[in-house]
């Protein structure tokens, strides 16, 4: 099939991290083990096609082709999946410039995306220009730390959602980084940016509490580690208990394998990032069993995955 093809019926895919591991904690509802695959990208950067032959080091790889694909051979083998991504969509070919992300939200979409949080560099084309292509998308964009009330994107966002699979209740927010310094005034005009630490316990208390979920994730564009007080993705799991998993971005980090963070009270967060312009596509399965309480990784290994021609 052509790669104009591909396009049009966004078969469009690219790498692969694969992650085994196994969670305790299990609904009332499942009546024995449950297992949960959670897939995720971060910093697509409207790279739509893979790399080309002069790519380099990415020659052939990333894009949305292979990507579709294998998400679609996940799904027939794996009953409870679930497709994030954690910001900065757009930017980066001239897909974005002459589209102005639409590609990337309709494409998305086929796929089956569940969520995403955002991204500075979704904001390159101002709020408004963001507000144009949100009808494009149809998942939800999770994010708890910015208020955008006095903004023409008020009420368009929520802090969290909350997706159940099979009993088990998955609770998911958003948090973002700071923009002022990062992105032009102009873009993000006067939306207000709120503590990442003080918001995700907040959203931990709510998911937890009155929502009663069983795994907490958040998507993180703060980035995975400064040397700097800045908060990142470590930071914010060493500080804040009870997220199971943070699924970051920002920092374009390619990690090998999660990263476990011991948060307050003993609670083990894992971390994890996929690099950057959907070269890896991020795995992670955890197994819901009756009677245990915490998460635990079992096994990890990284599948590069070729682009499509």
């Amino acid at each position: 099939m052509k790669r104009r093809e591909f396009l049009r019926n966004s078969l469009l895919g690219t790498a692969g991290l694969t992650v085994l591991g196994s969670l305790g904690r299990t609904a009332e509802a499942a009546k024995g083990p449950v297992r949960l695959t959670i897939l995720h990208t971060n910093d697509m950067h409207s790279r739509i096609e893979p790399f080309p032959d002069n790519g380099g080091q990415w020659a052939g790889m990333g894009g949305m082709a292979k990507r579709a694909a294998l998400i679609k051979d996940i799904r027939a083998k794996e009953a409870n999946v679930l497709l994030l991504d954690s910001g900065d969509i757009f930017q980066g070919t001239p897909y974005f410039n002459f589209f102005g992300g639409e590609l990337e939200y309709k494409l998305m979409t086929q796929m089956g995306y569940d969520a995403s949080t955002l991204g500075n560099h979704d904001f390159d084309n101002g709020l408004e220009g963001l507000a144009r292509q949100l009808p494009h998308a149809g998942f939800p964009f999770l994010i708890a730390n910015y208020d955008f009330s006095k903004t023409p994107l008020a009420g368009r966002f929520q802090p969290y959602k909350v997706f159940e699979k099979q009993g088990v209740r998955i609770g998911v927010f958003g948090i973002g980084i700071e923009m002022a310094g990062l992105v032009a005034d102009k873009n993000f005009g006067q939306t207000q940016y709120l503590d990442p630490i003080g918001t995700s316990r907040k959203m931990v208390t709510q998911l937890r509490g009155p929502e009663k979920c069983d795994l907490v994730i958040c998507l993180s564009h703060l980035g995975y580690k400064y040397e700097s007080e800045k908060i990142d993705d470590q930071k914010l799991a060493a500080r804040v208990a009870g997220i199971d998993l943070i699924l970051g971005g920002h920092t374009h980090t390619f990690m090998e394998a999660p990263e476990p963070i011991e948060s307050p009270g003993g609670h083990k967060t894992l971390i994890n990032q996929v690099g950057w312009s959907g070269i890896n596509l991020g795995r992670l399965d955890f197994e819901f069993t009756p009677g245990s309480r915490r998460p635990g990784l079992a096994s990890s290994a990284v599948v590069p995955v070729q682009g499509a021609c």
